[in-house]
């Protein structure tokens, strides 16, 4: 048995109400879930058709393609001179899983960018995300032979986003040290204050792995 209402054909027959582009996005949502619900397909749904033909009437009045094709561009310039790591800095992500899954997806990436701008291998080194509770951020952490770098925000960590210490070297046993996220997201300039700061130039790299030979055999060879 399916079960269908009327109010999606009619609103689609005269959707004069919807003016914006939130209202009809909505209508439409909402018509899809009567589909669903009723058992039909909205591909084939006149509808639907219509609904969606209808956001061409609310864009109208916006500019042209190629305008705002240049203002996506000119926003996306925005956002990489801004990441949204600096904006999470500031206002959180306690309690919002949106926030939280960004903050940990784009601080892996942007650990593993300074890594790699910090001169070390691949392979030689690992990064982990730990959400822990809804209640605060987790952090995303750094580690390798020579040095951690943890990554959080939060109240707590204001202005203090970022800690690295050395574990090897002239500065392992240092106090422990901080950054501001405004830091971490300017990458070559804070991968040399890491380098600066811990003196990874000055660690000798740890030996490889000796592989040893299996001992030739001195016994006679039977003829």
């Amino acid at each position: 048995m399916t079960y269908d209402v009327p109010f999606r054909h009619m609103q689609a027959i005269d959707p004069s109400s919807l003016t914006t582009i939130t209202a009809t996005l909505h209508a439409l949502n909402r018509a899809m879930e009567d589909c669903r619900i009723a058992g039909v397909d909205p591909d084939h749904d006149p509808a639907i058709a219509l609904l969606a033909r209808h956001f061409a009437t609310v864009t109208a009045d916006r500019a042209d393609d190629d305008s705002l094709r240049f203002a996506c561009s000119r926003r996306v310039t925005e956002l990489e001179r801004f990441p949204a790591l600096l904006t999470l800095a500031v206002r959180g992500v306690a309690h919002d899983r949106v926030a939280k899954e960004r903050f940990h997806a784009d601080g892996c990436k942007a650990m593993k960018a300074l890594a790699l701008e910090i001169g070390l291998a691949p392979g030689s080194f690992t990064i982990s995300s730990t959400p822990s509770d809804p209640a605060i951020a987790g952090y995303v952490a750094l580690s390798s032979d020579d040095i951690s770098i943890m990554l959080s925000v939060g109240p707590l960590h204001e202005g203090n986003e970022v800690q690295y210490f050395a574990k090897r070297g002239p500065a392992a046993g240092q106090k422990l040290r901080f950054a501001p996220m405004r830091d971490f997201v300017r990458r070559a300039r804070f991968a040399a204050r890491i380098r600066r700061d811990l003196h990874l130039d000055a660690i000798v790299p740890s030996p490889a792995p000796v592989e040893t030979a299996a001992p030739i055999s001195r016994e006679p060879i039977a003829a």
